[in-house]
C-alpha cells in the first residue's frame, strides 16, 4: 500500500480500524506523515476519522503530540533504568546492553556464511539468534 502511496496511485487510504495501521502510536503517526507528505488522506471507518476534514486534521495533529510524548517517556525510562543499573554496579558482573558474542561463535558464523549457508541456518548451527548473525556479518569486512 505504501508503495502505491509513494507512486500517488490513489488519493485516499481507507482502513477498518486504527489498530490495523500500526503497532504503536509512533508507527501510526509515521505512516500518517508519509501519507500526508504525498497528499494522500486517510479514512478510518471504525473510529470515523477522515483527515480530509478539519476535525480529522486536528485529530492527526493531536496524535502527533501524543506520539512525541510517548517517545519522550520511553527515552526517560530508559535513561532512568540505565542510571539505576549503573548505581547498583551492574557494569562489573552483568554488563549493560547486549551480551558479548564469543570470538569462537563469530568465527563459526563467518565460516558458515563462507560455505554459503543462509542466516537462519547459520543461527541454528551456531546456537545463537538471527540478530547476532546479522550483526556479526554486518561488522565483517
Amino acid at each position: 500500500m505504501l508503495k502505491g502511496v509513494a507512486r500517488r496511485d490513489f488519493d485516499l487510504v481507507a482502513a477498518w480500524s486504527v489498530d490495523r495501521l500500526g503497532r504503536s502510536l509512533i508507527d501510526l503517526v509515521a505512516m500518517l506523515q508519509e501519507l500526508h507528505s504525498t497528499g494522500v488522506d486517510l479514512y478510518v471507518h471504525q473510529q470515523g476519522v477522515n483527515t480530509r476534514t478539519p476535525a480529522g486534521k486536528a485529530l492527526f495533529a493531536m496524535l502527533g503530540v501524543f506520539a512525541e510524548f510517548e517517545r519522550s517517556m520511553i527515552q526517560e525510562r530508559v535513561r532512568a533504568g540505565m542510571a539505576k543499573a549503573r548505581a547498583k554496579g551492574t557494569k562489573s558482573g552483568n554488563p549493560i546492553g547486549r551480551p558479548t558474542v564469543l570470538s569462537d561463535t563469530e568465527d563459526r558464523i563467518r565460516e558458515l556464511r563462507a560455505e554459503g549457508f543462509g542466516i537462519l541456518k547459520i543461527a541454528e548451527s551456531a546456537g545463537c539468534g538471527v540478530s547476532v548473525v546479522q550483526r556479526v556479518l554486518a561488522a565483517s569486512p
